[in-house]
């Protein structure tokens, strides 16, 4: 009998045991959401801008950018001719400043002919972007800094993915102003169209950190207004070594069809 009590109690405890492990967890996947807004309804394109180069903000020619099947989509099927440098992009129509954006991307389909060769499987977000009604109708990009997407295109060629790239920016890198364009990350090499989560924790004008797949890849400090690549704009939003506070969340446009999907946002606290 006594030995039955045991046995009984100890069922109890180790019951007791898995009801507070499984409620533990399940208070920590709850807390693991809270806080994040998602920046897309998943059934069309409201609280979103497009500025395309050669046209004016807010014409999204050729629907180029078009919600789908609860994704947002980049498309140049309806496009007529060469892809003549119509460079796109489609703005979040609120801007931030202390934030962790995450999201999912794939490329798909083939480069739209005309398009740069350096554009194959080559797209990204842009972050602390000026404002679109800002950027005159002959502006090609918009002043920001980009997290850059890129996938493998040779087996056995690295081409890592979650890279900065500065249009019409500089950056801090290792204690001094980056001299290139384009700072490459440490991620791997993604080939095909699987897809492949992004994110961007942005610290105002102090401190960027890039990650892919859950990995730190690439990490900055200070992006400011600055360097070239940027033609066509108004020059009195170009205030060179102004440091960038903060600005607006761009999906990017360069002639090759990609997807984006789960795209949400997270306001961090200033410190």
């Amino acid at each position: 009998m006594k030995n039955r009590i045991m046995i009984s109690i100890k069922g109890v405890v180790f019951g007791l045991c898995l009801l507070v492990f499984h409620n533990c967890n399940a208070q920590k996947n709850a807390g693991s959401d809270k806080g994040w807004v998602s920046l897309f309804n998943g059934k069309d394109l409201e609280g979103w801008t497009t500025k395309i180069h050669h046209y004016e903000t807010g014409n999204n020619h050729g629907d180029t950018f078009r919600a789908e099947d609860g994704i947002i989509k980049v498309r140049y099927d309806n496009y007529e001719g060469d892809f003549d440098d119509r460079f796109g992009h489609l703005y979040y129509d609120t801007p931030y400043s202390h934030y962790h954006l995450s999201m999912e991307y794939r490329f798909v389909g083939e480069l739209h002919p005309g398009a740069p060769s350096y554009t194959l499987k080559n797209s990204g977000v842009m972050f602390h972007s000026q404002d679109p009604h800002s950027m005159p109708k002959e502006q090609n990009w918009p002043i920001s800094v980009e997290m850059q997407f890129l996938a493998g295109i040779k087996e056995g060629q690295e081409r890592p993915t979650g890279n900065m790239c500065s249009p019409g920016t500089e950056i801090v890198y290792d204690g001094d102003i980056y001299p290139g364009h384009c700072l490459n990350s440490t991620s791997d090499t993604y080939f095909g169209d699987q897809w492949v989560k992004a994110e961007l924790i942005v610290r105002g004008d102090s401190l960027v950190t890039h990650k892919i797949n859950g990995k730190k890849v690439l990490e900055y400090t200070k992006p400011q207004i600055g360097g070239g690549v940027v033609e066509g704009y108004d020059p009195k939003v170009k205030k060179d070594g102004q440091l960038l506070k903060e600005g607006f969340i761009a999906l990017q446009s360069e002639g090759q069809p990609i997807d984006f999907k789960n795209i949400k946002i997270k306001v961090l606290e200033e410190r």
